[in-house]
């Protein structure tokens, strides 16, 4: 069953009638409502298109965090062949908040390392709605220098609300965590693709995102804390998310301008929930036409042009 956003209504109203439309047809085959289905139809893309036109940053982070936009479990099995997921840190445990592991991308191998949110509630507990705790990112560290040691790209998907903030999680480092994955990312000598494909919340998502290339999907969000969050701290009122998801300019074409991405991956009409297959079909081309053009590069020259990436970043503003 779809789900539908607020701001879809329009939307939603009209494809219950054609929903009513169907049903009554399938009751009563004397019953013709293909003419009128087909007008219906055509209303709803049109409809679709006039409200994603004029999307602003709310609705987008509606459209990031919708219940059914694909995850990485989508984009693994669609994307990559041979994946072999890892488990543990080697220290305290195993973290299904993020997945990595080994794989074949268009034949070539690499190393893949993403936060999966679920897609019920068995299994958003399962990954902890994708709310990685130290373990999930000393995981990511351990593939990483895997992948250093034996030369492999890595390709990371984020999408994560933001690391675990549980007391069990400081206790074990979090920060401590975030901080060395982000170091880890900095300092390896092979290409380092980072793709944005729902949200990019805090340091969470940084601590794998620092990549060569940093891209994000056209209704995804990257921030550094919640809408909600910062509408919690600036106002001490949550309520006021939408004001503060518009003055924090974490769309992609704001973190376009801002030039914190390197460029912006479509998504259907209606948002990659509508079309999971054509958005990431997208999103592959993308990532195998980054790793064709860093493949020229050095290893060396790989880890210095993502510090010089990242330094920069802020200094034309």
């Amino acid at each position: 069953m779809q789900t539908y956003l607020d701001f879809e209504k329009p939307i939603s109203d009209l494809e219950g009638k054609i929903h009513e439309l169907k049903k009554l047809a399938s009751e009563d085959e004397s019953i013709d409502t293909s003419e009128e289905i087909t007008r219906l139809e055509a209303r709803v893309r049109e409809a679709t298109r006039e409200v994603y036109a004029k999307l602003g940053a709310w609705e987008k982070t509606q459209v990031a965090r919708h219940p059914q936009r694909p995850h990485f479990i989508d984009y693994s099995t669609r994307l990559f062949t041979d994946f072999t997921p890892l488990a543990g840190d080697r220290n305290f445990g195993e973290d299904a908040a993020i997945q990595a592991g080994l794989a074949r991308f268009n034949g070539m191998p690499v190393a893949i390392i993403g936060q999966e949110k679920g897609h019920d509630t068995k299994t958003r507990l399962k990954h902890n709605f994708g709310s990685p705790r130290p373990e999930g990112y000393r995981k990511a560290i351990r593939v990483m220098e895997m992948a250093g040691r034996f030369g492999l790209p890595v390709i990371t998907l984020v999408d994560t609300a933001g690391a675990y903030p549980g007391v069990g999680a400081e206790e074990r480092g979090q920060a401590e965590a975030i901080a060395r994955s982000t170091e880890m990312c900095l300092a390896l000598k092979v290409p380092m693709v980072s793709v944005v494909i729902g949200e990019g919340g805090s340091g969470g998502a940084i601590a794998i995102a620092t990549g060569n290339r940093v891209y994000m999907l056209e209704h995804a969000i990257y921030s550094v804390i919640s809408p909600e969050g910062a509408a919690s701290i600036l106002w001490r009122d949550s309520t006021r998310a939408r004001e503060a998801a518009t003055n924090m300019k974490i769309t992609a074409d704001d973190l376009k301008a801002l030039g914190i991405i390197d460029d912006i991956i479509p998504e259907p009409i209606g948002g990659a929930h509508r079309e999971p297959d054509t958005v990431i079909a997208a999103t592959g081309k993308v990532i195998a036409s980054a790793l064709e053009d860093l493949g020229q590069l050095s290893g060396d020259e790989l880890r210095s042009a993502r510090r010089q990436k990242f330094l920069d970043i802020g200094r034309n503003l």
